[in-house]
């Protein structure tokens, strides 16, 4: 049975009862809702029993506040509302659970700091479909997975006691936090007590991508030669067969820490080290000294090393792109958008943190080097590499992911490599388009918590 939209009316205390439900006559007669036997109310792991009153010329459903409080929903949420005959249940949703790193109550202004605006779109996003939102940190989790404190978005930003969601959304920006014994807990139990969904479920290293990726045949024009860089004769054979390789951080982003080496003239190295304030360069007259130059950052540090390419640049500096991959209402991959990202003056990194900045495809490549018959073909290419390897990592890592920010690159032949795949992409870089505008990768969220609820 298909779900519908409805609004929710909050009666003051003394008119309705906790356990009665004022649903419109209309409504019940296309579901046949039994108006004489108790039902089961859902709302994420919330269940109450229930009895319908018919009420006429009416589309909403109204309830008692202590109900809508024990609900943690507020006056006049859009909500959707489904039966399901079989266990006799009125069913409301989707409840989704967006789990952030942080929160700033001394700060209702903006309680999630720079993501507040994102949080704010989610929630114009969520209205719209009849999805009721809550927001909630590490901190908020209890010792019953069943209900946690949340904040809602209704005449402002308030903390309210919410169930379990129907869908949890992974927006944590730190491992640590994601593998906090508290949160590796709260995320088992409401799954296997629950039902519940639980996307982008982790964050992603660098070499677990390649070395997934590297199993499906089809994927293998897309990776650099890439290997967990453990040992000097590692780097020597590197360095032979490729003028420029790269070390990154397995568990780096924003492109902290990354080193360039290159070969010189007459047997010395050169490495650029990514860093906030620009690029650091040494030179090494041996690759045995550079050597012993990185293996204290080795301690502490794991490295992949890949094979240097040839980007194409515009003015002289290089650009990469990136994919934003979700999966939409049928649960199926789709490539919402994709930027170019080019290089700032003082870095080799495109990360916007380090003062890259935004452009078109279509601008980039035609900004760029690349020979004329080339250009009109690499849009079409850069969208099937990033769906192609979103399916690829999806079908070949043990986890739940709903999004992927996609890293390529088109070297100066015009052929598309894959540099990274980040399971948390950014939503502090591309700022909402304004009040009440909802960009698609937004709603792309939303439908995608519609149908893991089957909403």
């Amino acid at each position: 049975m298909p779900s519908k939209k409805i609004t929710v009316q909050i009666m003051s205390p003394g008119i309705l009862e906790d356990d009665i439900l004022v649903l419109g006559d209309n409504l019940i007669k296309q579901w046949k809702i039994p108006t004489h036997l108790s039902l089961l109310l859902a709302f994420g792991s919330f269940r109450h029993r229930v009895k319908v009153i018919p009420l006429s010329r009416t589309d909403g459903v109204r309830m008692s506040q202590e109900l809508a409080r024990k609900m943690g929903i507020q006056q006049k949420s859009p909500l959707r509302l489904t039966y399901r005959p079989h266990s006799s249940t009125i069913q409301f949703g989707p409840l989704l659970g967006v789990l952030l790193s942080q929160d700033y109550p001394g700060n209702p202004e903006k309680p999630f700091g720079q993501i507040t605006l994102f949080c704010k779109e989610l929630v114009n996003a969520c209205y719209r479909q009849g999805v009721y939102v809550y927001f909630f940190t590490p901190k908020h989790i209890g010792t019953n997975s069943g209900q946690l404190s949340g904040w809602v978005y209704g005449n402002g930003w308030k903390q309210t006691q919410v169930p379990a969601a129907d869908v949890f959304y992974n927006r944590l920006t730190s491992r640590k936090l994601e593998n906090k014994p508290s949160v590796q807990h709260f995320m088992k139990e409401v799954k296997s007590r629950y039902g519940s969904h639980f996307f982008n479920e982790k964050y992603l290293d660098k070499n677990e991508v390649f070395e997934a990726l590297s199993h499906d045949a089809s994927l293998l024009r897309y990776l650099p030669e890439s290997h967990l860089f453990r040992n000097f004769a590692m780097l020597k054979t590197m360095c032979s067969k490729y003028s420029t390789v790269f070390l990154k951080p397995v568990k780096g982003s924003l492109g902290k820490g990354i080193i360039r080496i290159s070969r010189l003239e007459g047997g010395a190295y050169q490495t650029l080290t990514a860093q906030v304030g620009g690029t650091r360069k040494q030179i090494y007259p041996s690759l045995s000294k550079l050597f012993s130059s990185l293996s204290g950052k080795m301690k502490t540090t794991r490295y992949q090393i890949q094979q240097g390419l040839h980007l194409i640049e515009v003015d002289h500096r290089p650009v990469d792109f990136r994919a934003l991959v979700q999966k939409n209402i049928s649960g199926k991959w789709n490539t919402t958008s994709i930027v170019g990202r080019i290089a700032g003056s003082q870095h080799f990194v495109s990360n916007l943190a380090r003062g890259g900045s935004l452009s078109t495809v279509k601008d980039a490549i035609a900004r760029s080097s690349l020979p004329a018959g080339i250009k009109g073909k690499i849009s079409v290419r850069l969208k099937r590499a990033a769906l192609e390897i979103a399916q690829g990592v999806d079908a070949q890592l043990p986890a739940h992911f709903g999004e992927f920010g996609i890293d390529l690159a088109v070297d100066v032949n015009g052929r598309v490599w894959l540099l990274e795949v980040n399971s948390k992409p950014s939503k502090n870089d591309n700022t909402p388009m304004g009040e009440g505008k909802i960009r698609p990768s937004v709603k792309q969220v939303i439908e995608y918590t519609r149908f893991l609820s089957g909403f």
